[in-house]
């Protein structure tokens, strides 16, 4: 059983469910036709940290679901703000000069608590639907400032900002956009802070972020200053395999989008209310941002919530246009949703009374340290992260920095074993993710690294 044995995955021999994923990563099989043959992994319930699958086996749930769950898998409070919040009103919107106590209460907390001089909010569904309408108020914006050229956007090469027409296109992951015709016009990607992969031979990590900027500002200046709107970065990339910015990365960057009036949206999505080891992630880089997107932790992900939080800067324009118009033709059926709210509201009040933030800077630095004690491991090539947050590249050959031919085939077969082992996690490529509650302990910390040792040392013994 994966949570009592690390010697015996929860199935093994030539036929099992492991073995064709194996196959099927190696042969290059899509997850569609993998998962047709073998079916997929029903998960029935969770407790903590762990979920149990409809066998009765236990996994660490090593990334909090989609990096999301803060307070764990079964927290009652939460269960039971939403029921009281459902007998007392389940339903209502914020449209038409209309609003309800929850999200009131949420709108204000949030404000009081967020970095940067925000001082509205605005509420959806998801991070996707923050971020598009993030793009949609910037671009209104520069309508009300009489710059109707000022509409381009600039993300990064690997960044994640979601899946929707326009959030995909901001996103910097080519399966995003491969068969669905995107990005859009008016959407520009820019370097990836990635120094492991990216750093030039002899490059210091300062030289590196030099040079991103650098490439930032002749983007710029290759579209036009003045037909830039708006510059689009996670704090810390997740999805695109958990990339820390390097030394000074941010302070050249920000220095650069101030040289031209150009507004910084932060996607804190996925480093929000925590998981860096401060409550925002803005906050643990130095960044100032115009606009912040909230989604995940914002809730616990025990119903969908997500916010976008905005300064004055913002604002101002946007509050004198829609006066001009009469309306903000903007807005979602279950946006500000009154249970979603309660839930948000009862979420942040249990990660502020358990010091959530706080263990998330000691139990990951425990994390980090444990993880970081890898590094001679002949299959680990770096660890990175920051606070409970962080990834392990897998590589085959250290000093070349590469993995097996097949790009994400390192990666498939460590996952295998993880998943053997009662861990679940997310390889991206050939980097393994791991982003764990936040209530997770040092004592739940050790097991889940001897774990993951014991998953790289079969696969060591497989591949090298």
């Amino acid at each position: 059983m994966p949570d009592t044995d690390l010697a015996n995955p929860v199935s093994s021999g030539p036929n099992s469910a492991e073995a064709r994923d194996v196959r099927y990563h190696l042969h290059g099989y899509t997850d569609a036709r993998r998962h047709a043959e073998i079916g997929p992994m029903v998960i029935e319930r969770g407790e903590g940290i762990y979920v149990y699958d409809n066998s009765g086996n236990r996994f660490i749930e090593a990334m909090s679901g989609l990096w999301s769950v803060a307070v764990g898998f079964n927290e009652p409070r939460l269960v039971d703000a939403a029921a009281n919040q459902m007998r007392k009103l389940p339903y209502y919107h914020t449209f038409t000069h209309k609003s309800h106590g929850p999200v009131i209460d949420l709108a204000e907390k949030l404000i009081s608590i967020a970095p940067g001089g925000m001082s509205k909010a605005f509420f959806t569904n998801s991070g996707s639907e923050a971020n598009d309408t993030a793009i949609k108020l910037v671009w209104y914006r520069s309508n009300a400032l009489g710059k109707p050229e000022k509409k381009k956007l600039i993300s990064r090469q690997r960044a994640y900002h979601g899946v929707t027409l326009a959030s995909a296109s901001l996103t910097g992951l080519p399966n995003n956009h491969r068969s669905f015709d995107l990005p859009i016009a008016g959407v520009f990607h820019t370097g990836c802070p990635h120094f492991y992969k990216d750093g030039l031979p002899g490059e210091t990590e300062e030289q590196f972020a030099t040079r991103r900027a650098e490439e930032l500002d002749a983007l710029i200046q290759a579209e036009g200053p003045d037909t830039i709107a708006a510059f689009w970065a996670e704090p810390l990339m997740g999805a695109g395999g958990v990339v820390v910015p390097p030394a000074t990365y941010w302070e050249k960057i920000q220095a650069v989008l101030a040289k031209y009036d150009i507004l910084l949206v932060a996607d804190e999505v996925i480093t929000g209310f925590g998981r860096t080891g401060n409550m925002f992630g803005c906050e643990t880089y130095g960044i100032k941002p115009d606009i912040i997107l909230l989604s995940k932790q914002i809730s616990s992900s025990y119903l969908p919530l997500s916010a976008l939080l905005a300064n004055d800067r913002v604002l101002d324009p946007i509050i004198e246009e829609t006066g001009r118009i009469g309306t903000l033709g903007h807005g979602f059926t279950a946006g500000g949703h009154p249970v979603a709210a309660a839930v948000g509201l009862e979420n942040i009040a249990i990660i502020e009374e358990r010091d959530l933030v706080g263990n998330a800077r000691k139990a990951g630095a425990h994390l980090q340290a444990g993880l970081r004690a890898l590094a001679d491991h002949p299959l680990v090539g770096e660890v990175r992260g920051v606070g409970l947050i962080a990834a392990i590249e897998l590589v085959t050959d250290k000093a070349a920095r590469v993995a097996l031919e097949k790009p994400g085939q390192l990666g498939a077969l460590a996952n295998v074993q993880l998943h053997g082992n009662g861990v679940i996690c997310r390889v991206i490529g050939d980097a393994v993710a791991f982003c764990p509650p936040l209530i997770i302990t040092e004592e739940q910390i050790d097991d889940l690294l001897a774990r993951v040792k014991a998953a790289l040392d079969a696969v060591a013994a497989e591949v090298l």
